[in-house]
């Protein structure tokens, strides 16, 4: 069964948090990245097995499970990039995606004083 993790995205004072479902996952498994369209990519891929063998040491059932699961998010204009951190703790991936207030970028338009 594919199921989609569910995506949390709070805003707060220094940007916005985005917290994705990651049961039985460790930081091992996820993978999150900027890409050169400015999405935030969060992958996660998990590879597991489980075997049950009887007494003797014989299979009787031996599971393979592959987990893998991609979500692109596009990131706004004032996000600053190099400063996006990301953990996972108790099944959880929480990216912290801090942001520029508007009024500390710098206005493009300027008029020029003619000396």
């Amino acid at each position: 069964s594919r199921s989609v993790p569910a995506i949390n995205i709070q805003q707060n004072e220094n940007g916005f948090t985005v917290e994705v479902a990651a049961p039985g996952m460790t930081k091992e498994d996820c993978n999150v990245s900027v890409d050169e369209d400015n999405n935030l990519v969060i992958c996660f891929e998990k590879k597991s097995e489980s075997e049950d063998k009887d007494k003797k040491g014989t299979y009787l059932r031996r599971e393979f499970s592959y987990t893998q699961f991609t979500r692109r998010m596009i990131l706004p204009d004032n996000t600053v990039n190099d400063k996006i951190s990301a953990k996972v703790e108790n099944g959880v991936l929480t990216v912290e995606i801090p942001t520029i207030k508007e009024e500390e970028k710098a206005p493009k338009a300027k008029q020029i004083e003619i000396q």
